[in-house]
């Protein structure tokens, strides 16, 4: 009998706050984006609530005006192997760019924290937005968007035939016989494409999960084309339940042309719920928040996805400026999104800075309130689940001890883990080894033919 389909959460992890004031907060130390004491406390408390998985966001550019945690934070796959250590079931899915990374490098590194974790971990595959990267990688001009997104194709495909090097059975470790590797179960992988020639093998074998889970953030057509292609997870950046249900139909259509099984994608927007004893009161909060904004950080805020393109140059009063291409090399979806919103919605410029910059939200209410709008998206088919951010302990305690007991009431969400790697959490198969399977099919075809 198939289990009833429930809700997924990943916890994303930002120290001081990648908002504008987050690090104001009282509960939140200064240095909280280079304290592992603090990732740790955060992810045991994502944990203990059975989250899937925690979430490192990254980028390797940053300016004076960057938030605050951009400015200085840990690198994410050296977080999230001293968490590997601090937790026994929850996911560990870092950001790591295809633009100005090597695809041996990245294979060794997630495989070893995947066999840290004992199979907890997950690439998410950006092509970065930021033009100004490429001055920190020895290139005078940033990759252009196209040509970026297939890199990442093929960077990602590179990295898994590496993560295939080695059968699962290739290391029997016989002391009697004096043999520690069967050498026919070691493969090269002899990759000779437009990006990338690595031969291989990798030197690190597979771990209980067989990879480590492909994770993707992109919403410009290269970026949903992509996750189609290669996504088994997804952090969409959509903000409103018709955007979110029109990008979960598609992205699950393009999987189905690309011959996959759309159960096998979990789609998985970012929310930063605001939940009080009632409606009124965080409505109330929403407000605050909102009037204690910087307009002028706000401005930088919202030029980010544009390569920090300079806003203050422009009424503020006025509708949202004509910018013609600008951000296409950049954030492309983002960038797209946030002219298309404030030109449908008849934005001013003033109006779309507190808009992003706050980070609309429609899960802001009562515990009930916020269970049944995370429902609502669940069961109408926009959603697999969400990305909780998090900013104050005592902010995510509402929501794991006020909204997830309704949401598990409902039957919507676990009460125990029931498997121990990120794959089984999300409901993915083990991958079959690429040898493995021509093996099989070799052996297999003679008696088919027979």
């Amino acid at each position: 009998m198939a289990h009833p389909r429930q809700l997924k959460f990943g916890a994303i992890l930002t120290g001081v706050g990648t908002a504008q004031n987050e690090w104001l907060h009282p509960e939140i130390p200064g240095d909280a984006s280079v304290d592992i004491d603090w990732y740790r406390q955060l992810a045991q408390q994502a944990e203990a609530a059975k989250f899937d998985l925690v979430f490192i966001v990254d980028s390797p550019y940053i300016t004076t005006d960057s938030a605050p945690h951009y400015l200085n934070r840990l690198e994410p796959l050296t977080l999230l192997s001293a968490l590997a250590g601090a937790t026994s079931k929850i996911g560990l899915v870092a950001t790591l760019t295809t633009s100005y990374t090597e695809p041996y490098n990245v294979a060794r590194q997630f495989a070893s924290l995947d066999l840290i974790s004992k199979g907890r971990a997950g690439w998410n595959v950006v092509t970065t937005g930021l033009e100004g990267a490429a001055g920190n990688y020895g290139r005078e001009e940033h990759i252009d968007h196209t040509d970026r997104y297939r890199r990442a194709r093929e960077h990602v495909q590179v990295v898994q035939g590496l993560w295939d090097s080695y059968e699962d059975d290739a290391f029997p470790r016989d002391k009697q016989r004096r043999t520690f590797l069967d050498p026919s179960r070691q493969h090269r992988l002899n990759h000779k494409g437009e990006f990338f020639s690595v031969t291989g093998p990798l030197n690190i074998a597979r771990s209980a999960q067989g990879q480590p889970v492909i994770f993707q953030a992109g919403i410009s057509e290269s970026g949903r084309a992509l996750a189609g292609d290669l996504a088994e997870g997804i952090f969409a950046g959509v903000d409103n339940f018709e955007d979110a249900q029109a990008y979960y139909q598609d992205v699950k259509q393009r999987a189905v042309a690309a011959g996959r099984n759309p159960d096998h994608i979990t789609i998985l927007p970012g929310i930063s719920p605001i939940i009080a004893d009632t409606d009124e009161q965080a409505r109330e909060i929403e407000r605050e928040l909102r009037g204690e904004l910087d307009l002028g950080k706000a401005l930088v805020a919202l030029g980010r996805p544009f390569n920090y393109h300079d806003f203050s140059q422009y009424p503020l009063d006025e509708p949202f400026p004509e910018l013609g291409d600008l951000g296409s090399n950049s954030y492309r979806g983002h960038a797209e999104h946030i002219k298309n919103t404030a030109r449908e919605k008849g934005l001013t410029l003033r109006e779309a800075a507190l808009r992003f910059a706050t980070r609309y939200s429609s899960f802001v209410g009562s515990p009930k309130t916020v269970a049944d709008e995370i429902e609502r998206w669940f069961v109408g088919g926009a959603v697999d689940g969400f990305n909780i951010r998090l900013s104050a302990p005592s902010e995510f305690a509402r929501f794991t001890n006020q909204v997830l007991p309704i949401l598990r009431e409902r039957g919507l969400f676990r009460s125990e883990y029931s498997h121990d790697t990120l794959r089984g959490h999300l409901g993915l198969p083990v991958p079959v080894n690429r040898h493995a399977r021509q093996v099989q099919v070799e052996v297999q075809e003679p008696l088919a033919t027979a």
